[in-house]
């Protein structure tokens, strides 16, 4: 079982998600790149990134990485701290309600977001799907 947040996760991730009817469905109108940016706090040590290019419900490609300068940019970055990574994962956080709250912050065009709030379920979906170490 991966851990999150590793290559190794990213990889099952990506793979579950090009999987998913629901996302293919509810994502098959969206064109654009995003980038989960992980901050560090008290429960894991550094920065993480995951650089996903979203297509039509389809992630044609993905890169992560622990290092900035390797991910590049991306038309949206939504980001927040490791743990609430981990809330949202475990479904306990909606990822727009995540950011409404303050608990994630969007880096983006919101009016376009919100036209997608059912892929962005969708692909939390996905992520609580991978098991965990």
């Amino acid at each position: 079982m991966p851990k999150f947040p590793t290559q190794e996760w990213a990889s099952e991730y990506v793979e579950k998600l090009n999987s998913n009817p629901a996302y293919k469905d509810a994502g098959k109108n969206w064109e654009g790149d995003i980038t989960f940016v992980i901050r560090k706090d008290d429960s894991f040590d550094s920065d993480a990134y995951l650089y996903l290019d979203l297509h039509h419900g389809e992630c044609r490609g993905f890169k992560f990485s622990m290092d900035s300068s390797v991910v590049p940019e991306s038309e949206f970055k939504y980001v927040g701290k490791y743990s609430n990574w981990m809330r949202l994962i475990n479904k306990e956080i909606d990822p727009i309600q995540g950011i409404l709250t303050g608990k994630f912050k969007l880096e983006g065009s919101m009016m376009k977001i919100m036209k997608f709030t059912k892929a962005a379920k969708e692909m939390v979906s996905t992520a609580s799907t991978v098991n965990l170490e």
